[in-house]
């Protein structure tokens, strides 16, 4: 009878699929987590999960908005079933996949799972070419939240084709399932992911040194049209708190966040820094990155290795980072009344002329004045100073 039972879903979704189409009202916000890949690499286990499950409670981490908990690859057996079914590996996950994500789900979470679009996943284990209706249904079966496809041993394959065949597969189990494409942007999947995937990875994998963050966020300056409620572009996962010195740690997720990126973290949540958790927990960034506008940063200026980029926010706010490239501290001298920004973009204008502002800095939570006065400072090395600006008729900041 089970048998049976699948036998009919499987058909059912196949017949469907002509009419199916991307789950409705996903990642109206950039997703948040936690991915097993930056730190554990194929070390994962039952055990391991669940004290990450504990541990994004019990860090704040998922009162601080941070939702998803996505194995990534080596959680599977190295065969399919005799039905050809995916499987946990026994060893790791002796209870499944199922009891697994019942452990999550019950923290107040949500189960994420990785496989690809080609033969095999980048580690060699099954990959999902020729099982994509199969697939979905399985991980449905398993109530399965977040898929993140990456893109290896697909050669021959069209990325396009690829992966609206999964999205297509996905949204004929009638499950929320968001759909994270892992494509490196190699086929750029911003010009066609939009309909078909709720984020898009844009570069290769990220690395914990300054370089790799940097080349990223180089990356991602001429990509801000193709984001926004329900289908961002994804630099790929925060690398916060695995090694990199608490500056660098600081700037790359002030970018992350201006730059309206998922928020999936990679680090040892168990034993993590206060620092490490204050920097992955800070509410006021979070709600720049979280913003309902959904509009990605503008790079406006570049003046002696110091970049000064924009954010428009949902009424009228905007966010501001001041980012140094150097390997000194820079000083800056920002006069918001000299410099009316225009974004077409999101149709919104920046104007100390016409409209006064309160500045906050996001890291320190210290006022900062108004903008009827020159922004001064100094930012350190390969940090940021990232304000937030607000009307100050409202009084008060939206976080």
């Amino acid at each position: 009878m089970k048998k049976f039972t699948f036998a009919f879903l499987f058909f059912a979704a196949v017949a469907s699929a002509a009419l199916a189409q991307k789950y409705p009202g996903l990642a109206l916000t950039p997703p948040m987590g936690w991915n097993s890949w930056n730190t554990f690499k194929s070390n994962i286990n039952e055990k391991m999960i669940k004290e990450m499950a504990d541990a994004m409670v019990s860090s704040g981490m998922r009162d601080a908005g941070y939702k998803y908990l996505v194995l990534d690859d080596c959680w599977l057996s190295p065969t399919r079933d005799s039905l050809q079914n995916l499987q946990a590996d026994p060893k790791k996950f002796p209870d499944g996949m199922k009891a697994l994500g019942d452990y999550i789900h019950s923290k107040g979470l949500k189960f994420g799972i990785y496989n690809c679009a080609g033969t095999k996943t980048c580690a060699g284990y099954p990959g999902t070419r020729g099982h994509e209706y199969q697939d979905a249904l399985t991980y449905a079966s398993w109530e399965v939240d977040y898929l993140k496809y990456d893109w290896c041993n697909t050669e021959g394959i069209n990325a396009r084709e690829a992966y609206t065949t999964m999205s297509k597969a996905l949204a004929a189990t009638h499950r929320p399932i968001v759909f994270s494409m892992c494509e490196w942007g190699t086929n750029q999947p911003w010009l066609w992911g939009a309909p078909i995937a709720e984020l898009w990875r844009t570069t290769g994998d990220i690395d914990c040194h300054w370089g790799s963050v940097s080349q990223i966020i180089d990356k991602e300056v001429n990509l801000r049209q193709y984001a926004g409620p329900g289908h961002w572009n994804d630099p790929d996962m925060l690398e916060v708190g695995n090694g990199m010195p608490v500056n660098e740690d600081r700037a790359h997720f002030s970018m992350w966040a201006m730059l309206a990126a998922p928020l999936i973290a990679g680090n040892d949540l168990r034993h993590m820094s206060e620092e490490t958790r204050d920097i992955l927990t800070n509410r006021g960034v979070i709600a720049v990155d979280q913003d309902s506008l959904g509009i990605q940063a503008l790079r406006y200026e570049v003046k002696d290795s110091v970049e000064t980029w924009m954010k428009p926010l949902e009424g009228g706010d905007w966010a501001i980072c001041f980012l140094n490239r150097a390997a000194e501290p820079k000083a800056i001298d920002f006069d918001w009344k000299a410099n009316v920004v225009k974004d077409t973009l999101s149709n919104r204008e920046l104007n100390a002329n016409t409209q006064r502002y309160a500045i906050v800095d996001l890291w320190t939570n210290k006022a900062m004045g108004t903008t009827q006065k020159a922004l001064k400072g100094t930012v350190p090395s390969h940090d940021v100073l990232m304000v937030y600006l607000s009307k100050q008729k409202k009084g008060k900041r939206k976080y």
